[in-house]
């Protein structure tokens, strides 16, 4: 009998039955957000937008994982809550907070969106000074403690440096220890100076200072979204940038 006849058989039988094991496996995480940026449920204007955000790149350089307890801050009109809800349905779960009531009523009754929650929030809480366009909150307590990660995108602009406090406090508080925070803001110049063109930016310098004050490390940023003619001087609503902002990525963990 010869023993490498057997030893090359025993690895070909080996390797048969891992093939058979992997194809058998869950669809992947990276696989499943794929399915949801191709789902018919998407709108011809969401999906155009996914050459700009690059939605599986920033959801897989945030560790996002299709059994994670995530928390999304603010969705806003719903377009990554429409890709978040379907990837997490079966084995994790979504929680959407702060101004999500109407997204959340949206997508309630659409399939994918089983594992997706809201958490009511009072809209008396946010308040915004005479001329000033930034929204102030104060202190505020989301009453979770176990959320793998929290994901806020094109939001903390819209505060001022206490309501920026309060969202960065409530976010820490909701996850738990080693728990990711994964942040995307359009970027403002460091150190420039505030005015109706810029207001909508916001100093990355800045935005890690304020995050890793509350508590937070931070893990990593990415170029995803940098875009080197955006020249960072006007309003991102201009016909001009609009769709092409430069934007940070940054990457936070509760130690």
């Amino acid at each position: 009998m010869n023993p490498m006849k057997n030893l090359n058989h025993l690895t070909l039988v080996l390797g048969l039955v891992v093939a058979t094991a992997s194809s058998a496996e869950p669809q992947g995480t990276s696989e499943k957000i794929q399915a949801a940026l191709d789902h018919e449920r998407r709108s011809e204007q969401e999906s155009a937008r996914d050459r700009n955000r690059k939605p599986l790149e920033t959801l897989k350089f945030f560790r996002l994982r299709d059994d994670m307890t995530v928390l999304e801050i603010m969705p806003g009109g719903g377009w990554y809550t429409h890709i978040l809800g379907p990837v997490l349905a079966e084995n994790g779960q979504l929680i959407l907070a702060i101004g999500a009531e109407r997204t959340g009523e949206r997508v309630k009754d659409l399939p994918g969106f089983e594992s997706t929650t809201v958490i009511p929030f009072d809209r008396s809480n946010f308040s915004r000074a005479p001329g000033n366009r930034m929204m102030d909150l104060p202190e505020f307590s989301l009453g979770l403690t176990k959320v793998d990660l929290a994901l806020t995108f094109r939001n903390l602009h819209n505060f001022t440096p206490e309501g920026r406090q309060s969202i960065n406090k409530a976010v820490f508080d909701s996850l738990k220890k080693g728990g990711y925070y994964g942040v995307v803001d359009h970027t403002r110049r460091h150190m420039q100076g505030h005015s109706t063109e810029v207001w909508r930016r916001m100093d990355p310098v800045l935005a890690i200072q304020e995050i890793q004050a509350i508590g937070f490390e931070l893990v990593d940023h990415s170029t995803l979204h940098y875009r080197p003619d955006d020249e960072l001087r006007y309003e991102v609503g201009r016909k001009s940038v609009t769709g092409n902002t430069d934007r940070f990525t940054l990457l936070f963990v509760k130690p």
